[in-house]
């Protein structure tokens, strides 16, 4: 039972701390929908799509303004479209276009599942639904991408590490004209998760329900606050502090998902606790962790710093919600953080110490910007790098990297926005194409064996 006393408390954070619901996102199966002809398919696709969630964006807007709690985005996943389109002989964009049809017809603002899991080796569909990556997300709007290219239990795929590192080249050139933004709309996963509502990662697994509804919490600037108020906490006072604001974030997206579960007659699945920020100024994750006592984010101190974030935010919010899923922690998107963004420009904020962040915290290297004239085996070699840190912590990690195309570093890119703008950040330039040639699977760690 949700107790409204603990809801009232948070007004005062939505009106003057930047908290907000970021996402209720309706996971749907396309299971039923695969069809030999891929005009059927498509057909039942869309008429799935539009049927489940028809309702969405207007029992969200309701919900919004019932409560005055500001909900950004409604958001569609569905099924991986490799498994779904692996029944078809055609190109698999007639899906993605589908796919994009059906979310402006609902009115959401993105649906995620362009999608291929492949941590163990290439089935019948993935290689050419990755291969089409860069024409279905030149084509559509509001379609977003992910691969997942290693696990804890199978190890690291490294063929697919290189030919992500072309797809995510590939993707970036298709969309020079509107910033290379089709590369912020793909992700590289090593441990995804089935029920992931933020984007561009989130697709629906096999193994939930039919339809769900799934909530994505925020609320950087709120934390930020609750730690101002005291600036000679020690350490353990810090985290309390951080546990009991993390708890009544969670209330507010408990209470969401609750009803729009209720309105819409699907099933509540999570909520996805992560503190997830904006480039509005006061919603940064980089802020807290210098409210926490560092002159910038990136000076020595930042991970573990950042390390007791993600543990507080967790430990505060796993108890105040009746399921806590999807990929729960700090996110640490560049181009998305307003204090992340200062810290790359200033060069406090450079790409090892991001990937030392990664190691703690949700979910890895995330809206990076890099030279224009980046090779895809350095990609690759950063994809490989990320999931190994994921493989071996047994977490969820992933790489969102734009190639700037045509542009150096000390320059940027602006999608305005959620998206935000990125400094082109400088990379090590040392070839990697040797290692990435190799391909082959990278095994398992030992502690993966568990049985």
């Amino acid at each position: 039972m949700i107790n409204l006393s603990d809801i009232l408390e948070t007004i005062r954070m939505i009106q003057d701390e930047c908290l907000d619901i970021r996402t209720i996102t309706m996971g749907i199966s396309l299971l039923d929908c695969i069809d030999s002809d891929i005009d059927k398919a498509c057909a039942k696709v869309y008429d799935k799509i539009t049927r489940c969630a028809k309702d969405l964006v207007r029992v969200g807007n309701e919900i919004e303004k019932e409560y005055g709690i500001p909900i950004i985005n409604k958001r569609i996943s569905v099924t991986p479209i490799a498994m779904v389109s692996a029944a078809c002989k055609e190109s698999p964009v007639k899906f993605a276009l589908t796919m994009d049809k059906a979310a402006a017809a609902v009115g959401v603002d993105l649906i995620g599942g362009y999608s291929a899991l492949v941590h163990k080796g290439f089935s019948s569909g993935d290689m050419e639904l990755i291969n089409s990556i860069p024409e279905a997300l030149k084509l559509t709007g509001k379609v977003c991408s992910s691969v997942n290219i290693g696990s804890t239990k199978s190890g690291i795929n490294l063929d697919a590490c290189k030919l992500m590192g072309r797809i995510v080249r590939e993707t970036a050139e298709a969309t020079v004209d509107s910033a290379c933004f089709g590369a912020a709309k793909l992700v590289v996963f090593c441990n995804s998760v089935d029920d992931n509502p933020f984007m561009a990662g989130a697709y629906h697994g096999v193994g939930e329900p039919d339809c769900i509804i799934n909530v994505g919490v925020s609320g950087p600037g709120v934390v930020r606050s609750a730690l101002a108020k005291h600036p000679d906490a020690d350490i353990n006072e810090v985290s309390n502090i951080i546990k009991t604001t993390a708890y009544k974030i969670t209330r507010v997206g408990q209470l969401v998902g609750v009803t729009a579960s209720q309105r819409l007659g699907v099933p509540f699945g999570i909520v996805d606790l992560s503190l997830a920020p904006t480039p509005k100024v006061g919603d940064s994750v980089a802020h807290i962790l210098e409210e926490i006592g560092l002159e910038q984010c990136g000076a020595p101190g930042t991970t573990a710093a950042l390390a007791l974030l993600n543990d507080a935010v967790k430990k505060g919010g796993v108890m105040a919600c009746s399921s806590v899923g999807g990929l729960s922690g700090a996110f640490i998107p560049v181009s998305e953080d307003a204090g992340m963004i200062d810290a790359a420009r200033s060069g406090s904020l450079t790409i090892e110490k991001l990937e030392a962040m990664t190691a703690v915290c949700s979910v890895g290297l995330d809206m990076i910007v890099v030279p224009g004239d980046t090779t895809a085996d350095t990609i690759s070699a950063i994809i490989a790098d990320e999931a190994a840190i994921g493989m071996v912590n047994s977490k969820t990690t992933a790489v969102r990297i734009i190639p700037a195309i045509g542009k150096n570093v000390g320059e940027e890119l602006d999608w305005g926005g959620l998206f935000g703008c990125g400094p082109v950040m400088r990379l090590n330039t040392k070839s990697p194409s040797k290692f990435i040639s190799r391909g082959g699977q990278i095994p398992a760690p030992l502690h993966s064996l568990k049985n």
